[in-house]
């Protein structure tokens, strides 16, 4: 049930009141900027903040601004993106989601390939992705004289220790949590994309709060589009019967990555509850990687003849397959990274169910549908009571689709961040 007492929402409600004057805002930009980008990732794949670096980018041009990337030598070019890759590496093609040793090897041929670029392409701004973006922009943009932004999307170290590349009582955990203070304080100003996360730059890292912005994931809400305004939804049936899944069903989606922080494993725990009360409930679970692990799982739990895993779905068919859905879920963990699947959820007009953690009721505010936090049981029970409530389900939809349009602009984004570089730059 909805979570009484949100203070984000309304928080989050009057510290937006300006976001739907975006398209008005743009005509007040003076000053047009060269903004170098640092993406220490297979810029561009299909989840997380590939989106956020890609939608940015994308509001800055529609702003007037020159953006270029610099990322490492594998990923997909989006069309209309300015894109500058590392040195390729023959030997290691793949780059892994998550924390990598091979990372710091990539990391010093993204380092050369930032300071090229930059020489060539004279900045005035550097807008550096997490904690190794950060940390290469700001040798880049002290050594030329150019500012940096810091777009922080979570902790270091505890996405590491999400993701069980580092222990906590590791002897490699103390110098890496230095390392990260020490990243986080060379930078100039850090944005966020959740106050959760200002919170904790500034009580675990000791940030100074005057020099942190939150400026949060936003969605394209004329791309992510509910039912009521497709009218191309002979699409979403024709994937829903190519996918194989039986028409008195109804659908729980999920898009996004498949890990255990993310709560994978929690989402077919509670597929598997709904699925022994006889509820006629079909989970169509698309992301990467592990997809063989978690349908081997499903085999094991008994349920795999109610799961679908697709694999990887690209960004561009994303609002498409997510319609096929009567529920979407949100089950992750993690207290420190973003949840930027829940604003595509939203902009479809899904109702959606999300752990309670700080980062889904800022997001979803009110809107939203939560569980106890890690509790597959109480997941299954959320889930449920959506899906036996269409009328209830269909205001919980409609709720968050108003709230995307009216809090969750890429154009307002793009203003801010503007706002920030004018600053910056003086």
């Amino acid at each position: 049930m909805n979570a009484p007492g949100r203070a984000p929402a309304a928080a989050a409600e009057s510290a937006a009141v300006a976001r739907p004057q975006a398209s008005a805002g743009q005509k007040r930009v003076a000053r047009l900027y060269r903004i170098l980008k640092v993406a220490p990732t297979a810029f561009f794949s299909d989840y997380g903040c590939h989106v956020r670096i890609l939608e940015e980018t994308r509001a800055l041009h529609r702003l007037g601004n020159g953006v270029v990337i610099c990322t490492y030598h594998t990923g997909s070019n989006p069309p209309g993106v300015c894109v500058r890759r590392a040195l390729n590496t023959p030997w290691w093609r793949a780059v892994r989601v998550g924390p990598s040793r091979r990372k710091f090897f990539y990391d010093f041929w993204l380092l050369l390939k930032a300071f090229e670029t930059a020489l060539a392409f004279r900045p005035d701004i550097i807008h550096a992705h997490l904690h190794e973006g950060a940390l290469i922009g700001t040798l880049v943009g002290r050594a030329l004289g150019i500012p940096v932004v810091f777009d922080f999307q979570g902790s270091l170290t505890s996405e590491m220790v999400d993701h069980r590349f580092l222990d906590p009582a590791s002897i490699w955990y103390r110098p890496l949590r230095l390392l990260e203070w020490v990243i986080d304080h060379w930078a100039a100003v850090i944005v966020t994309s959740s106050r959760n996360a200002a919170d904790i730059l500034v009580r675990e890292f000791g940030y100074p709060r005057a020099k942190v912005r939150t400026i949060p994931d936003c969605v394209d809400a004329t791309t992510f589009r509910p039912r009521w305004l497709r009218n191309d939804l002979d699409r979403v049936e024709r994937l829903r019967t190519a996918l194989g899944i039986p028409p008195d069903r109804k659908v729980v989606v999920y898009l996004g990555l498949l890990a255990e922080y993310q709560g994978t494993g929690l989402l077919l725990e509670a597929a598997r509850r709904l699925i022994d009360r006889g509820m006629p409930v079909h989970f169509l679970v698309m992301g990467f990687p592990g997809e063989e692990a978690y349908r081997s799982r499903a085999e094991q739990l008994g349920i795999d003849r109610f799961v679908t895993f697709t694999g990887r779905v690209s960004y561009g068919l994303a609002p498409d397959y997510l319609l096929i859905g009567d529920v979407a879920v949100s089950p992750k963990i993690s207290e420190t990274e973003g949840n930027g699947k829940l604003l595509n959820y939203m902009a479809c007009g899904l109702p959606t169910v999300a752990f309670d953690t700080p980062v889904a009721t800022e997001i979803l505010g009110d809107a939203g549908v939560y569980a106890r936090t890690g509790d597959p049981e109480s997941l299954a029970d959320r889930i449920g009571e959506l899906l036996t409530n269409p009328e209830w389900a269909g205001e919980v939809g409609r709720r968050l689709r108003r709230r995307a349009e009216a809090y969750f602009s890429w154009d307002w984004a793009a203003l801010q961040f503007v706002e920030l570089y004018r600053e910056l730059t003086g």
